[in-house]
């Protein structure tokens, strides 16, 4: 049986955190060298987006870990170990934690990513005022750049629209300037209001 198959039947076609039944993804619960059926999980949208901080952290959407911080898949108790330690200033998240119980080897995995020092503020992409940049938003330029690789110079004021995000860096966009698709530092634009 594949692991897809395995989550689905295990999970029950739900959110093996929250027991939503909106769409469901695989999540390899970092770190791992293989993927199998303890250390993935089936996680809705809404929670995924949290556990990988692309979305803000929604402390009343995470209460039903005290329910889920019990199961018996180690993801999951993985998964929630570390979401109570980023809730931790919340009094529940923080009983919850005094309750919880990893074994040695499963205490050392959850401990790995050091995603529990962390107080679950999202890496967010950014322009020089702090706006949050979204997928598909206009912005300005706040200072010419000379485009490395080409003889391109974008001006200050220059308006590049529907940006794109990097996905692996928070300081990173992608914008089209006289039709070459470049990389821009969002600490040199700005966002245009609608």
């Amino acid at each position: 049986m594949k692991l897809n198959e395995l989550l689905l039947t295990r999970s029950e076609n739900k959110c093996e955190l929250c027991l939503s039944g909106e769409p469901l993804n695989v999540y390899e619960v970092p770190p791992q060298t293989y993927s199998d059926q303890d250390n993935c999980i089936f996680i809705c949208e809404k929670c995924q987006s949290q556990v990988e901080k692309k979305a803000e952290l929604d402390s009343t959407h995470w209460q039903f870990l005290t329910t889920s911080m019990w199961s018996e898949i180690p993801g999951v108790q993985i998964v929630s170990w570390r979401m109570l330690n980023r809730l931790k200033q919340e009094s529940w998240a923080a009983d919850s934690l005094d309750m919880i119980y990893l074994n040695d080897e499963a205490l050392a995995w959850a401990k790995a990513t050091g995603d529990h020092e962390n107080d679950g503020a999202v890496d967010l992409h950014r322009d020089s005022n702090g706006a949050v940049l979204q997928n598909g938003d206009t912005v300005i330029l706040t200072k010419s750049l000379d485009v490395k690789g080409s003889t391109l110079n974008a001006k200050m004021g220059t308006v590049v629209k529907n940006i794109r995000l990097v996905a692996d860096n928070t300081e990173q966009i992608e914008g089209k300037i006289e039709g070459q698709l470049i990389v821009i530092l969002t600490k040199y634009v700005r966002k245009q209001n609608a």
